[in-house]
């Protein structure tokens, strides 16, 4: 899984090997994950980040 960048303490990262799914970018914290279809930035899915945390990291991915 490469890392994009690393942004505060948030890790963007890929799967290299997602399959057929759209073009997306995985962030995590900690434990944290979350994940983010990119054309149009949209969320995709989320375990243990807040509403106010997922707004932060989609200004970030935008």
């Amino acid at each position: 899984m490469p890392t994009v960048c690393y942004d505060g303490p948030y890790r963007l990262f890929f799967y290299a090997s997602d399959g057929m799914e759209p073009v997306r970018v995985h962030v995590e914290r900690d434990r944290n994950v979350t994940k983010f279809w990119l054309d149009p930035v949209v969320l995709a899915r989320s375990s243990g980040f807040s509403r106010t945390e997922l707004r932060s990291i989609e200004a970030i991915v935008r």
